[in-house]
């Protein structure tokens, strides 16, 4: 059972459990850096490629997938005691990326897919060896509230780099060259830093990988089959506020973009501001109950949508923008429940690869919750929310079970 003891906020003991200032220096200019480029990736493959929208979408997926198969590698390099490195590591291969891209000529849709697919593997091997780090200097907890420290300084670094990105796309091509350039300094200088701080842990001894293998003694590993399957649902709640609302509220409703980008805002200053706050405050209580009511106040929040998209007058867009806030607070809860569930379940030497299973699901649940909801969107409300309401309260009963 887990601890239901409550953390309390102590800003110095909260960055040394996080990794210590250099890592977080690290994590800040890492979360910039990938804030410059990512989210305008695709006008990188349009603009300055001259690649059709489709061939650009066609190599950032399968950069998605690619970087989903290299996960079990990385749980096994984790389970060798690797910490600092694989963070580091996963940094230096979007440096690669990043390089690459640079380097391509016009209508190389060959070059700009192997350039995301090394992106694609930096960005998903980062987060199972980001909580691996995390869960090797701190325990019970701490490690919580370590693990949405990050997550909320991430989201403020993305939000940034992306605040500086919009304002140099009036530049061109020019301006997403450069911006390229530095996102790659940033990827060297973070990946740098995250080497110095040499994190290790303890590898699995020849005795404890029999033990596993053969799926025996107490510490075997986990079975996470149904938090894993619940997890793929879970997850569709990090797309809504950037695929399902803005398809609804512009197309479907034909409101103001201005929507959208309230609603996005407001996403990541929530998340930045509460992540930490709502972790500790929910400390008090099992980190599995806990994210059953995530999966509660999601299904809430879905529920909220269907109501409010029917809301006559000019009402419906100021509805949605605010049920948004209470599927922000369900996004945070399921953000500060998951990750630390999976630490707390694992035992030490199978952590990496319980991680590395975990953002497996979390990767696929990322990469077809887009097709999925713009699948539901064109048949109607009800299908879309009424689905993803569903869907996710099955997710909530399977963790509860």
């Amino acid at each position: 059972m887990a601890s239901t003891t409550r953390t309390q906020i102590r800003p110095r003991a909260l960055l040394h459990a996080s990794g210590g200032p250099r890592y977080a220096v690290a994590l800040t200019v890492d979360a910039i850096g990938t804030g410059l480029l990512r989210p305008f990736l695709l006008l990188y493959g349009v603009m300055v490629l001259r690649l059709s929208a489709p061939e650009a979408g066609i190599a950032m997926t399968a950069g998605i997938v690619v970087g989903l198969l290299c996960m079990p590698a990385v749980g096994r390099w984790l389970d060798r005691g690797a910490r600092s490195t694989v963070v580091a590591a996963s940094m230096l291969v979007r440096v690669l990326g990043v390089v690459l891209l640079l380097a391509i000529p016009e209508g190389s849709a060959e070059l700009f897919t192997m350039a995301a697919l090394f992106l694609g593997v930096g960005n998903q091997a980062w987060p199972a060896a980001h909580a691996a780090l995390v869960a090797t200097v701190a325990h019970g907890r701490e490690r919580d509230a370590a693990l949405a420290a990050a997550r909320a300084l991430r989201n403020a670094g993305l939000g940034a780099g992306a605040l500086l990105a919009t304002v140099c796309l009036a530049g061109g091509t020019t301006a997403l060259r450069a911006l390229a350039v530095v996102t790659a300094l940033a990827y060297l200088v973070a990946a740098a830093l995250t080497w110095s701080v040499r994190v290790h842990a303890r590898p699995a001894s020849p005795a404890a990988v029999a033990a596993v293998a053969e799926g025996g003694g107490a510490e075997s590993a986990p079975r996470m089959g149904a938090l894993l399957a619940a997890n793929v649902i879970y997850a569709f709640c990090l797309n809504v506020p950037e695929i399902a609302l803005p398809l609804v509220l512009v197309t479907q409703m034909h409101a103001s973009p201005m929507w959208p980008a309230v609603i996005f805002v407001a996403n990541t200053v929530l998340v930045v501001t509460l992540q930490v706050p709502v972790t500790v405050l929910l400390s008090r209580f099992p980190r599995r109950s806990v994210l059953v009511v995530a999966g509660a106040v999601l299904t809430a929040s879905y529920l909220g949508f269907l109501a409010a998209v029917s809301v006559g007058h000019g009402w419906a867009a100021p509805a949605v923008a605010v049920v948004s806030v209470l599927c922000t607070l369900g996004e945070i809860i399921y953000a500060g429940s998951a990750t630390a569930l999976v630490t707390a379940l694992a035992p030490a030497h199978v952590l990496g690869r319980a991680l590395a299973r975990f953002q497996l699901s979390t990767g696929f649940g990322l990469a077809v919750s887009p097709a999925a909801l713009t699948a539901l969107a064109p048949h109607g409300p009800v299908a879309l929310w009424g689905g993803l309401a569903a869907g996710t309260l099955l997710a909530a009963c399977a963790v509860a079970a």
